[in-house]
């Protein structure tokens, strides 16, 4: 385990440099915080090593990146063992790379590998056949050759020749996602800078959003803004807005958005590999009683739940907060998943904990001082049409919640121009109430060609 507290102090959060006259983030005592993380794990569990191909558990244990390109090609792997330093095989130039510039682990570690590149290459070529040797092979040298071998996530022909070397694959991920699921100081701060970007976005967001603008206009503004303050990778922007909303399509259209639209967003991407899961809602222009309400619902679901965490306090304690499937227009909560639900944020987005009415009354966790999870409600308004989402990041501290997203959210706010009455219905929206007798105009002073002052009553407000 780590040889620091979660009390560490990391100057300036929120800063992107490194800097002589400070300490801020510290990415040597990341690395070794990570890896000592899941050599813990790894002890506890019934694995003799761990054969690791998900990128972001290959980022955890290794501090090796070389973009999203390569997530879902498998050609890159990491072996972890007890005692020894981590192995991983990647493409020849970031083997290459990374023998040249990350000296945090030895030379040694850096391999050059492939796979078949999700079959691109035949399987009678043997890439998978030659792989599982090498593994078996150190496995054997140092005596592991009989223990479990915990895999992440792996294709079957690789799978398959691992077995044929007379190895026992097991769940490697369960490991890994125990081993992530308590953040570091230094993790917390780099997941608290994520979110300070999209903080940015929404507010940029916030003045851009008017009659005329698309929804994949905000998804560029938003993209352009989040690269140029350093982020990584947008992993996604969600858009949706006016007859979008109910029931959620989850991606982002060309639709123009239009006066007294409703519109929800959730802005997706990483900072030094940490990522976001940040929804707001917001209206173009004005809003309905029934817009209004939705919101809020949907907030105060999210703060009763928020209320409930502290630790010690489990995932039943919050999830009963929420709302059941069938009252927000859902047949179960199979159907409804998704809508009101709690997931863990870390170097991907669906890391433990994950809570939902589907599955924690009965198996409920506790909650730990260092997690870090976004909580999300969703509420549809009686209009049929629109819907209002939120969501906020919570950290776990020995206090209770600590909110790192930061763009207003306690009220529903209304972008674009403010569109003023000029005349109310006494009645509301029957427009069709014959109007009162006219009275007599008031006759106003002389303005010797100036603007006449207004008695106080018939100025704008």
């Amino acid at each position: 385990m780590s040889t620091y507290t979660p009390s560490t102090p990391i100057a300036s959060p929120g800063a992107v440099m490194g800097v002589d006259w400070e300490s801020r983030v510290d990415f040597q005592r990341l690395r070794e915080y990570r890896l000592a993380r899941t050599k813990e794990m790894l002890e506890q569990s019934e694995c003799g090593a761990l054969l690791l191909f998900d990128m972001n558990n290959i980022r955890y244990t290794t501090a090796a990146h070389i973009g999203n390109w390569a997530r879902d090609k498998f050609f890159r792997r990491v072996l972890i063992t007890r005692d020894e330093d981590p192995i991983l095989w990647d493409i020849g130039s970031a083997a290459r790379q990374h023998q040249m510039h990350n000296p945090w682990l030895p030379e040694e570690s850096w391999r050059p590998g492939l796979s078949s590149w999700r079959g691109s290459i035949d399987e009678n070529v043997g890439v998978e056949v030659a792989n599982a040797k090498k593994i078996a092979d150190l496995l054997r040298e140092r005596g592991l050759e009989n223990e479990p071998v915990g895999i992440d996530v792996g294709e079957i022909p690789t799978i398959k020749a691992l077995e044929a070397e007379g190895l026992t694959v097991v769940d490697g991920q369960t490991t890994m996602q125990r081993a992530r699921m308590i953040k570091s100081p230094d993790e917390v701060v780099l997941l608290e800078t994520a979110a300070a970007m999209v903080d940015a976005a929404y507010d940029e967001l916030y003045r851009a959003m008017r009659p005329g603008v698309r929804e994949n206009d905000i998804v560029a503004l938003v993209s352009k803004l989040l690269i140029e303050l350093g982020s990584e990778e947008i992993e996604a922007i969600n858009a949706i807005s006016g007859e979008r909303c109910s029931p959620h399509p989850h991606v982002f259209s060309d639709r123009i958005l239009r006066p007294g639209d409703m519109a929800y967003y959730d802005i997706i991407h990483s900072f030094m590999g940490y990522r976001t899961c940040y929804y707001r809602t917001l209206n173009v222009g004005g809003s309905t009683e029934s817009q209004r309400d939705a919101y809020h619902r949907a907030r105060y679901y999210l703060d009763a739940a928020i209320a409930e965490i502290k630790p010690g306090a489990t995932s039943a304690d919050v999830v009963a907060k929420f709302p059941k499937a069938e009252e927000f227009g859902f047949g179960s909560e199979e159907e409804a998943f998704g809508l009101q639900y709690v997931h863990g944020i870390g170097l991907g987005n669906w890391e433990r904990p994950l809570m939902s009415r589907y599955h924690s009354l009965e198996h409920p966790i506790e909650i730990e001082e260092g997690m870090v999870f976004a909580i999300e409600t969703y509420w549809p308004a009686s209009d049929g049409v629109s819907a209002a989402r939120i969501e906020e990041e919570i950290h776990v501290t020995a206090d209770g919640p600590r909110i790192l997203t930061r763009f207003p959210a306690d009220e529903l706010l209304v972008t674009g121009t403010r569109y003023w009455n000029g005349h109310s219905f006494a009645d509301g929206a029957n427009h069709l109430r014959e109007p009162d007798a006219p009275t007599t105009p008031a006759v106003l002073p002389a303005s010797n060609g100036q603007a006449p002052v207004l008695p106080t009553a018939d100025r704008p407000r």
